[in-house]
């Protein structure tokens, strides 16, 4: 039996990187599929990708606009009629600069996807999953999440404060049988790595990736694959003893 078999699975940041190769990934499984992003051109791609693999639903919105949020929730449940599984992932970097360069604006933008947008999918999905007395959650937080990194303060908070948004949405699920757990990758081979190396070394993109990669003890940076099957395992009922967990996926950063 295929591990998603008859599960239906929400994700958000659907048309990045991440997020396309775990929808390849759970439709495989057995699970029908809902994609949302704010990129509409991105979503009608990602749906011609991945059209040979499965049912995929899509859905365009802003994670950051509760009204938007509460409309991909109610979609998914009017075309599947439930929601086994959520993949909250949708993210920013925002800009690279020290704390006293960084504007209150892009300080807030990043907030608002990067922690109101996890907050308000876990807000309207958490209860479909409560009622129903069962769920998984995967939350996208990053290394970043779990140490400092100059030059990245609201990208660096913002992924802290999933942690705390994890573990604290574990805690209210658990008499529900809902889990909650938190990933965290190291960098990855996506577009968010390119826009945050020009902004390292704008002169020298290639270099800042090199440096990067020098500090991963495996010496290269994660694929989209390497994360989208850490959560296919935290969406499975191979995980079902697990909640308020933070899963490293980085080539050994978290030993260093």
């Amino acid at each position: 039996m295929k591990r998603l078999d008859g599960k239906v699975a929400l994700i958000t940041g659907g048309s990045g990187g991440i997020g396309k190769e775990t929808a390849k990934l759970f439709l495989q499984e057995g699970a029908r599929v809902a994609l949302v992003d704010l990129n509409e051109d991105g979503l009608d791609e990602a749906k011609k990708e991945l059209a040979d693999h499965g049912d995929v639903l899509t859905v365009s919105a802003n994670v950051s606009n509760e009204d938007e949020v509460q409309n991909y929730v109610q979609k998914v449940l009017d075309e599947f009629g439930t929601i086994d599984v959520f993949f909250n992932n949708a993210g920013i970097e925002g800009k690279v600069a020290p704390i006293t360069e960084q504007t209150v604006e892009d300080f807030d933008k990043v907030y608002g996807v990067n922690v109101r947008g996890v907050f308000l999918g876990l807000k309207h999905v958490m209860p479909v999953m409560m009622e129903k007395q069962e769920g998984s959650i995967i939350n996208m937080s990053s290394v970043a999440g779990l140490m400092g990194s100059p030059g990245v303060a609201p990208y660096v908070s913002s992924k802290h404060g999933v942690v705390g948004l994890t573990k604290v949405a574990a805690l209210e699920a658990a008499d529900s049988t809902v889990r909650v757990n938190s990933i965290h990758p190291s960098p990855v081979n996506t577009r968010m790595m390119r826009s945050l190396e020009s902004g390292f070394n704008p002169e020298d993109a290639e270099s800042a990736k090199t440096q990067q990669e020098q500090a991963i003890p495996l010496k290269r940076y994660g694929e989209s694959e390497d994360i989208a099957k850490l959560v296919l395992f935290l969406a499975s009922d191979d995980s079902k003893f697990i909640t308020g967990s933070q899963y490293r996926v980085d080539g050994g950063m978290g030993a260093t």
